[in-house]
C-alpha cells in the first residue's frame, strides 16, 4: 500500500494550469533576469492585487533565500530582526540571517504569533538601556501570514506592530510562504492590500502555494532598497531563466487561482479537523489553515507511520508526540477520507 502523503504542502510539482504554461512557452526564446513580457505582466496582476501601483516585484526562487536576501538588504550592519521564537528565521532556515551579519532577537511566541505589546516592550528597555550603543538594535520585525503553527495575525495585530516599527523606526517583515492558505482562510480579515498598505517588504509564496517553485517579493514603495536588483543578484539569488519564475505567477494571478487554491485546501483542513475532533484526537495551536498540529501517543504513532507520511513537530511530554499533517492544493477528498479511515 502506497502511503497517504500529509508530510507537507509542496511535494507536489507544479498546479496544471501553472504547468501548462511552462509547457506551453517552453520553445520560446525571451530576454533573461526577469526581463521578458511574462514577468513584466506578472508585475502588473501582483501590484493591482495588491493595490500598490508603483510597487516594485522581485521574483526569487525559495523562501529562505527570500528572507535572508529581503532581511539582509533592508537591515544596517548593526541591526537584527524582531522575531517569535518559533519563527521560521529563528528555527529552521540553519542560521541563514546570521550569516548575512545579522542577529535574529527573540520574542515568545503565542502559538507562533509575536505579542505586540511584548515587541513595545522590547524596544522601550533596549533604548532605556544606558549601554545599547554596545547592543544589537532592533531594526526590523519578522512576521508569517500564516505562522509556522497555522495561526493567522489578525489585522488589529499587524496594525499595531505597524505602529511600533513607526516609532522605533523599524521596517516590518512578512514572510508569505504560505499566504495563499491565509488569504484563502474565512478567519483571515487581512487583504494584499493590507499587506501592501502595512509592510516594508513581504513575499508572495509559490513554492508551497501552487508554483513549481519561486517566490514573489513586493516592496511597495519602489527605492526603499536602492539598487535591489543588484543585491539580488551579488546574493546569487537572480536566476537567468527568470521568465519560469514570471510565468509561474502569471499563471497563480490569473482568473482567481492563487486565492482558489487556498480555499480548496483550508476546505480539506476544515474536514480533516473535524473528522480528528469527532474521533477524540487533540489538536494543537488552533491552526484554522492548512496545517494541522496533533499530539498523539508514540505507541500509536509507529502504528500511523506505516501508512502515512507526517512531519514531526516536537515532543510532548515522555511519551507522546506533536505532529503536523499539512494539506496542499492536490489534497483530494478520497485522501482525506483515507486518513480519516486510518485514525
Amino acid at each position: 500500500m502506497e502511503k497517504l502523503h500529509f508530510a507537507s504542502d509542496y511535494m507536489d510539482g507544479a498546479h496544471p494550469r501553472v504547468l501548462e504554461a511552462l509547457v506551453w512557452t517552453n520553445g520560446q526564446k525571451t530576454p533573461g533576469y526577469g526581463t521578458d513580457d511574462y514577468s513584466y505582466l506578472a508585475r502588473d496582476r501582483i501590484r493591482e492585487a495588491c493595490g500598490c501601483p508603483e510597487a516594485e516585484i522581485h521574483f526569487l526562487v525559495g523562501g529562505t533565500q527570500a528572507n535572508a536576501v529581503c532581511l539582509g538588504a533592508l537591515l544596517a550592519p548593526y541591526e537584527g530582526v524582531l522575531a517569535a521564537e518559533t519563527g521560521h528565521v529563528s528555527q529552521h532556515e540553519a542560521g541563514a540571517i546570521e550569516f548575512t551579519g545579522h542577529e535574529v532577537l527573540t520574542l515568545p511566541g503565542h502559538d507562533g504569533k509575536i505579542d505586540p505589546a511584548e515587541a513595545e516592550a522590547f524596544c522601550a528597555a533596549f533604548f532605556a538601556d544606558e549601554n545599547h550603543d554596545h547592543m544589537v538594535f532592533p531594526g526590523a520585525v519578522y512576521v508569517s501570514q500564516p505562522t509556522e503553527s497555522g495561526t493567522l495575525y489578525s489585522l488589529a495585530e499587524l496594525e499595531a506592530l505597524r505602529e511600533i516599527c513607526d516609532r522605533y523606526g523599524m521596517r516590518l517583515y512578512l514572510d508569505g510562504a504560505r499566504l495563499a492558505y491565509a488569504l484563502g482562510c474565512p478567519e483571515c480579515d487581512v487583504t494584499l492590500p493590507d499587506l501592501g498598505r502595512l509592510c516594508d517588504v513581504f513575499y508572495i509564496g509559490g513554492t508551497k502555494c501552487g508554483a513549481l517553485f519561486g517566490e514573489a517579493v513586493v516592496v511597495p514603495k519602489a527605492g526603499l532598497i536602492p539598487h535591489f536588483f543588484t543585491i539580488i543578484k551579488q546574493r546569487g539569488a537572480l536566476p537567468a531563466k527568470g521568465r519560469i519564475l514570471g510565468l509561474q505567477f502569471l499563471a497563480l494571478f490569473s482568473e482567481g487561482l492563487y486565492e482558489e487554491i487556498g480555499r480548496t485546501a483550508v476546505r480539506a483542513a476544515d474536514r480533516l479537523r473535524a473528522a480528528l475532533s469527532a474521533k477524540g484526537y487533540e489538536l494543537c495551536y488552533g491552526s484554522p489553515t492548512n496545517q494541522i498540529f496533533v499530539r498523539l501517543p508514540d505507541e500509536r504513532l509507529r502504528e500511523l507511520a506505516k501508512q502515512v507520511e507526517y512531519s514531526f513537530w516536537e515532543k510532548s511530554g515522555v511519551d507522546h508526540t506533536v505532529i503536523r499533517l499539512a494539506v496542499g492544493w492536490s489534497t483530494t477528498e478520497d485522501d482525506v477520507r483515507e486518513l480519516e479511515a486510518l485514525l
